[in-house]
């Protein structure tokens, strides 16, 4: 063992022996104040009117947790949230003037994975009931949301995930409009989604908790976790969670989990092909965060391992990072301050090569990664007539590659201003829900901006979250526009700069243009009927001596030669009748006057 874990363990044994105890059953904690996963064994977990049961018992029981309302769902339903914090100001400004870090953690997001929602339940239990456990409240608020999806929550059944190990039954993973939450966080259809995003505009957190469950391959670990560490977040974030995490990662082992990185193997039955990190991009709530200039730490417990140990190691790292921002909260504080400010100045060089990253990919270059996994083997399936994959009980332990780089694919310079046509008011709308900053145009004004023609236009052959996705070329074009009255200016000078860059520049992976905010501009409206352009064409041969060699070429093509249609419409496109389509109507605007 060495000095260093030596030395973690002996911190964790002296500063939170409580915690482990409790994990562990040692607590003398009141039958009454059993969470309901612990009462049943770990094989229930609550429903609805329980869970919001539970949060106000909370609430009554200690003075420093408060229960208050974080929205509505799609069908009405509240969405609980309880506020934990030393003193007797429970609101965003009393967190504000103190200094306090201010901690969200959110369960259920996929209803049918609950542990996170359990685990918090416990552990604000023990914050009330033990009080040696609220030093996890020096200078923290800790916001918990038990169950984020309330709606999916409800629909409720054994049946819904069949590749996990409990509990007996569980919510669903979308919400009751079938919309996966975790895809909502830039396009922000649903009334959970909007909840969220008003919840965070107001208590600009500083550290971002999500909770749970894999599906995927077995091995030995019971919890998994990952964070953006790429080229999507702020380096001083990465750098804060490159010093600090491995201390958390140490504490919870130390406990009795087993931690691992997201896992993601080239093949779930042969592990020596190695495993793939995992980006999120901004549609996934950890993916997200990073854009608002603050860390999104993802705990995904593993789905095959029993309910309690899930619950429980999702208990011991909830307490670990909570403790460690506890710790180091005047770095994390600092860390937070410096990438809102570097936010504030994206826009303001003109000449970065490089530009601002928005899609990413793992490239090949492998590391190594000491893989604590389990033997595996095939059977013949008489249900399937092919192979059955079958993990068995024996630890397998073998040195994997890990592809953990990632290479920038598309950037962009980012402008000074961003200009929306008022007109596209579902995008402007969507704009203040994110909580970016913007002003009208009082009067009706011609600006020269950048912006960008598409070509070669594919659609999705299936709607995905509600949507018929879009990507295009796009090519840059320059020109002069008259923007009318009430266009919206975005200046990208603000911290939420990274959040309007990604929704307004078409190559974000989850940008407006993605999502098909703007498929109508690829419509034509008008039309021509074939004895007008029959008039036309005849007129623009007489013309165009150039124009009749060029189309006299077109004939030698004879799919072309053999549709009247076709041939119409190569006088059409080059008349002065052709509607434009497929121009970005957003405009850069390079300047800062203008």
């Amino acid at each position: 063992m060495s000095f260093r874990y030596l030395l973690t363990a002996l911190l964790v044994a002296t500063a939170i022996p409580c915690a482990i105890r409790a994990q562990n059953s040692h607590r003398p904690v009141p039958k009454e104040w059993l969470t309901f996963a612990e009462s049943s064994g770990y094989k229930k977990t609550p429903r609805y009117p329980e869970t919001l049961r539970f949060a106000r018992d909370l609430a009554k029981l200690s003075p420093f947790i408060r229960y208050v309302s974080a929205g509505k769902s799609s069908e009405g339903r509240e969405i609980p949230l309880l506020i934990a914090t030393e003193g007797e100001d429970f609101t965003p400004e009393g967190a504000k003037r103190s200094g306090k870090s201010v901690i969200l953690v959110q369960a259920a997001i996929h209803a049918g994975e609950s542990d996170g929602k359990d685990a918090g339940f416990a552990l604000l239990r023990d914050i009330a009931l033990f009080p040696e456990m609220r030093f996890l409240l020096k200078h923290n608020v800790i916001l918990f949301i038990p169950i984020y999806n309330v709606d999916g929550h409800e629909i409720f059944s054994r049946y819904n995930r069949i590749n996990q190990n409990g509990p007996e039954e569980m919510g669903f993973r979308a919400n009751s409009a079938n919309q996966n939450l975790n895809r909502d966080y830039m396009k922000a259809d649903t009334a959970e989604t909007r909840s969220w995003l008003s919840l965070w505009n107001r208590w600009n957190p500083d550290f971002f908790i999500d909770c749970h469950v894999t599906d995927g391959a077995d091995f030995r670990y019971n919890i998994t976790w990952e964070y953006a560490r790429h080229q999507e977040a702020p380096e001083l974030l990465k750098a804060w969670m490159g010093t600090h995490f491995p201390e958390v990662v140490q504490r919870t082992e130390s406990t009795g989990n087993l931690l691992s990185p997201y896992i993601q193997l080239a093949d779930s039955a042969d592990p020596t092909k190695g495993m793939f990190a995992f980006i999120a991009t901004p549609k996934f709530a950890t993916g997200y965060t990073p854009l608002r200039n603050r860390t999104g730490l993802l705990i995904e417990a593993h789905s095959l391992k029993d309910y309690q140990s899930r619950v429980r190691g999702t208990y011991d790292l909830l307490v670990n990072m909570i403790g460690e921002i506890v710790r180091s909260a005047d770095s994390l504080k600092k860390a937070n301050a410096a990438a809102d400010l570097a936010a504030s100045r994206l826009g303001e060089s003109q000449t970065d090569k490089a530009g601002f990253p928005l899609a990413l990919r793992i490239s090949r270059e492998a590391g190594k990664y000491a893989f604590k996994g389990l033997s595996v083997r095939y059977e013949d399936s008489y249900a399937s007539g092919g192979k059955r994959l079958v993990y068995g009980t024996e630890p397998l332990d073998v040195t994997i590659p890990w592809y953990d780089t990632a290479e920038v694919t598309k950037s962009v310079v980012p402008p000074r201003y961003y200009i929306v046509p008022p007109q596209w008011t579902d995008v402007i709308e969507r704009l203040s829900l994110h909580g970016i900053q913007f002003e009208r145009l009082s009067v009706g004004k011609v600006i020269e901006v950048e912006s960008y023609r598409f070509e070669e236009p594919k659609w999705a052959v299936a709607p995905f979250e509600g949507h018929i996705t879009l990507s295009a070329r796009s090519v840059p074009i320059k020109e002069k526009r008259e923007y009318p009255k009430g266009s919206a200016v975005v200046p990208v000078g603000q911290t939420s700069a990274a959040v309007a860059i990604h929704l307004l520049e078409p190559d974000g992976p989850d940008s407006f243009f993605y999502w098909g905010f703007f498929n109508s501009i690829f419509e034509r409206k008008e039309y021509a009927e074939a004895y007008a352009l029959e008039a036309l064409a005849a007129e623009m041969l007489a013309n165009d001596p150039a124009l009749k060699a060029e189309f006299e070429e077109k004939l030698k093509d004879e799919k072309f030669a053999s549709s009247p249609r076709a041939r119409l419409n190569f006088f059409y496109d080059r008349s002065g009748y052709r509607e434009e389509t497929g121009v970005y109507p957003v405009g850069r605007i390079m300047t800062v006057d203008f």
